[in-house]
C-alpha cells in the first residue's frame, strides 16, 4: 500500500477505511515539557512553551496525532474552582466552585478566549497547527465531559452521592445542562483554534467509580448531546473514561463518538467486539509500563493492543492515558515504532508478522 502522509493516515481511519497503517497518538504534555526543560506551571500557562515543547516531541518521535492540553482543571479553573499549578506536578482541583447543586445559577458561563488558562491552551493549538499544517493532526482537548466537570465545580463527594439519591436528580440535570454548555463552548473553541478534533475527559463516569445505572442515566445522554451539536459543526469527538471501562463501551459507542479512547485495564477484544464499525478505539498501552519498562515490553504490549483492536481498522495505537513527565524517550520510540512494524495494512486489514522481534532483531 502506498504510503500516507500522517493526516491522510488518520482520516483514513477515521472515515472507517483501511490505512498504509496503524496512527500513533501522544498523551504526552508532561513529558514534553520536561523534555523541554519547562516547569509545568510554565507550561500550563504558557502557550508559547507548549507550542515549543510540543512541536519538539513531534519533531522527535515523528506520531501521527499532537495532543494539545494544559491538565484537568482548566475548565474547572475558569469556572470558579480553585485550582493549583504546582512547579513540577500536574494542575490540580483544590475547592469546588459551589457548595450545592442548587447553586448552579450563580455560575458564569465560560469564555473559553477570556478565562483562566483556557486563552493560552487556545493559542498552543493555534500555534502548533500552524506549525504542523500538512504534517501531523492535532487533537485540542476540551478538558473534562459534563459529567466531571459537575463534579469538579460542586465537590466530587457531593456530587456522586447526589447521583444516588433521587431527591437530588433534578438538580443533577440542572447542572449537567449547564456543564454540556461549557464543554461545547470549549470544544469548538478548540475546533475555531484550529485543532482537527476534540476530546472529553469522564473519569468518574466509568464503572470503577459510577454504576453503568448512573453513567446511563446522567452521563450518557449529555455526551450523547454534546457528540451531536459537535457533529452538526463537523468536530469529532473522542471520550475517554479512566479505568475498566468494559460494561460500558457499547453505550459510549452510542453516544455516537467518532473516537473512544481505551485505558490498560479494559478487555481489548470485548470492546472491539461491541464498537467496530461504530467508533475508533485509540489506546491502550499500560502508562506505568511505559514509565518503567524496557523499550521491549512497551513494543510487545502496543502489538497486542494492535492485534486485539487495529486488525480491520478502526483504531489508532497510543497509551492508555497521559504518560508520565519522566517517561523515557525509548518508551515513545518504541510505540511509534511498533506501529510501523505490526500495524501495516494492506486492503484485507492487518498484515501478519512472524513472532515478534525486539530491537536488536532477536526474536522474543
Amino acid at each position: 500500500m502506498e504510503r500516507m502522509t500522517s493526516p491522510e493516515r488518520v482520516w483514513c481511519v477515521l472515515a472507517g477505511g483501511l490505512p498504509d497503517r496503524v496512527p500513533v497518538m501522544a498523551q504526552n504534555f508532561q513529558n514534553t515539557a520536561y523534555l523541554a526543560g519547562f516547569s509545568l506551571d510554565e507550561f500550563c500557562r504558557n502557550p508559547r512553551l507548549m507550542a515549543e515543547a510540543q512541536i519538539a516531541a513531534w519533531e522527535r518521535f515523528r506520531y501521527d496525532i499532537v495532543d494539545v492540553e494544559n491538565g484537568t482543571v482548566a475548565a474547572a479553573g475558569a469556572l470558579g474552582c480553585e485550582v493549583e499549578y504546582p512547579k513540577d506536578q500536574p494542575p490540580r482541583l483544590l475547592g469546588p466552585a459551589i457548595q450545592r447543586l442548587e447553586d448552579v445559577d450563580k455560575l458564569e458561563p465560560i469564555d473559553p478566549t477570556r478565562d483562566g488558562t483556557l486563552p493560552a491552551l487556545l493559542e498552543a493549538t493555534r500555534l502548533i497547527t500552524q506549525a504542523l499544517k500538512g504534517r501531523a493532526c492535532v487533537l485540542g482537548e476540551a478538558d473534562q465531559g459534563p459529567f466531571n466537570l459537575a463534579a469538579m465545580l460542586v465537590g466530587m463527594e457531593n456530587f456522586l452521592l447526589a447521583t444516588v439519591d433521587p431527591e437530588q436528580w433534578d438538580a443533577v440535570h440542572r447542572l449537567l445542562e449547564f456543564t454540556t454548555e461549557q464543554c461545547r463552548r470549549l470544544a469548538l473553541a478548540q475546533a475555531d483554534a484550529g485543532a482537527d478534533f476534540t476530546q472529553i475527559g469522564e473519569p468518574l463516569a466509568g464503572p470503577d467509580l459510577s454504576s453503568p445505572r448512573v453513567y446511563r442515566r446522567f452521563a450518557f445522554p449529555y455526551e450523547k448531546r454534546l457528540v451531536e451539536e459537535l457533529k452538526a459543526r463537523s468536530v469529532p469527538l473522542c471520550i475517554h473514561v479512566c479505568g475498566n471501562a468494559t460494561r460500558i463501551m457499547s453505550d459510549l459507542a452510542d453516544t455516537g463518538a467518532a473516537m473512544l479512547q481505551t485505558d490498560s485495564k479494559v478487555d481489548m477484544t470485548r470492546c472491539r467486539e461491541v464498537t467496530m464499525g461504530r467508533s475508533v478505539l485509540i489506546g491502550n498501552v499500560d502508562t506505568t509500563l511505559m514509565a518503567t519498562g524496557t523499550p521491549e515490553e512497551v513494543e510487545r504490549a502496543a502489538r497486542r493492543a494492535i492485534q486485539a483492536m487495529g486488525r480491520r481498522g478502526w483504531f489508532i495505537l497510543s497509551s492508555g492515558c497521559t504518560i508520565g513527565a519522566t517517561t523515557p524517550p525509548a518508551s515513545t520510540e518504541a510505540l511509534v515504532a511498533a506501529a510501523e512494524r505490526y500495524g501495516r495494512y494492506d486492503e484485507h486489514g492487518l498484515v501478519e508478522e512472524g513472532a515478534p522481534e525486539d530491537f536488536h532483531g532477536h526474536v522474543l
